[in-house]
């Protein structure tokens, strides 16, 4: 048999080839809490470099109770604020010696349920949960469960936008205050005619947004009616859907704000349309400032959020003990970028 075709070596062989019980050399290289002797150790490492014995990841999780991955669970990573937030988490883990895994939930409570127990069977250091929470909490009972065992077996858990403010595993973002910073800036620019894209109306971070939004609008002295916010999908084609439902029913417009940059590049598409230039006839606003926004024209206003910041202190918070957290701690803030989008009135 050639050495090309040779079988992989096992954990047996690198135990008969140094001379050691099998139950040594998996202590050695999978990494268990229990300690080898110097020159055992030393030779069962050798004897892995001769046989190029690769370590089982799996058999490794079961040796120390946990791995060295850090799951991540967003909601959409071909979503440009997930992969910026997913960006830092891997920046970070990597910094200690750690790789992510990412898993992709849908906004349904279920499928982040059935995501989560099968993590668990895979041991991960720390679950970072990136898909904002319900409103209703009674929709997540059954995540609640799973999370709870699987803390109940050493795990982490740290969550981006958790639905509890007094969470101090959650990387809290200030996004009413983001939103409310936003309308106010757009009044000053003699924006009076606002419609919303809500999104999902039925999970927290779009409802702080709009909540922020119309408050902020409002103390600027323009209320926003009801009507004027619309419910939709998180991607350009829900945000280019919910405009032209927006505009179908409220032609005179000026300006148009929706929950997420994705959305909003979806609503200038739907401008375009209709016939109108997104700006000059029509405001837009968005809200994260992705990275794709610089090939966007006109070049669109939103408030950027440091999303690979985000990432990196959900891996501290995922990380960290307890007695190093702090639960007051201030939330991620959002800049204002007032852009070509939205040209003074």
């Amino acid at each position: 048999m050639t050495q090309e075709s040779r079988a992989p070596a096992t954990l047996s062989d690198v135990a008969a080839h140094a001379g050691v019980s099998l139950a040594t050399a998996s202590r050695v290289l999978n990494g268990s809490t229990r300690r080898v002797r110097a020159p055992l150790h030393e030779k069962v490492v050798a004897s892995a470099r001769v046989l190029g014995y690769v370590v089982d990841a799996q058999a490794q999780a079961v040796a120390r109770g946990t791995s060295s991955t850090i799951a991540l669970v967003v909601g959409d990573i071909a979503d440009p604020y997930f992969s910026g937030v997913a960006a830092g988490a891997i920046a970070a883990a990597r910094s200690r010696g750690m790789t992510v895994t990412i898993s992709t939930v849908s906004a349904e409570p279920e499928d982040e349920v059935e995501v989560v127990a099968a993590l668990r069977s895979q041991r991960p250091r720390a679950v970072i949960l990136a898909r904002s929470r319900h409103v209703d909490p009674r929709a997540e009972t059954g995540l609640a469960a799973e999370l709870d065992a699987y803390r109940a077996r050493g795990g982490s858990v740290s969550f981006v936008d958790g639905s509890s403010a007094s969470d101090a595993r959650s990387v809290r973002v200030a996004n009413q205050e983001g939103a409310a910073a936003l309308a106010s800036a757009l009044v000053d620019r003699g924006y009076r005619r606002f419609g919303v894209l809500a999104g999902d109306e039925r999970l927290v971070t779009p409802r702080d947004r709009v909540a922020g939004f119309v408050a902020g609008a409002e103390q600027a002295g323009v209320p926003i009616a009801p009507d004027l916010v619309v419910p939709g999908g998180f991607s350009r084609d829900g945000g280019r859907d919910s405009a032209r439902e927006l505009l179908a029913r409220h032609p005179d417009l000026d300006c148009v704000f929706a929950v997420t940059d994705v959305m909003a590049v979806g609503a200038m598409a739907a401008l375009r349309e209709l016939g109108l230039e997104p700006g000059a006839d029509v405001g837009v606003a968005g809200f994260d400032d992705i990275a794709m926004l610089a090939d966007v024209r006109p070049s669109l206003t939103t408030v950027a959020l440091p999303l690979a910041a985000i990432g990196e202190r959900a891996v501290e918070l995922a990380l960290a003990a307890d007695d190093e957290l702090d639960a007051t701690r201030d939330p991620v803030l959002g800049d204002l970028r007032l852009r070509e989008s939205t040209p003074a009135r």
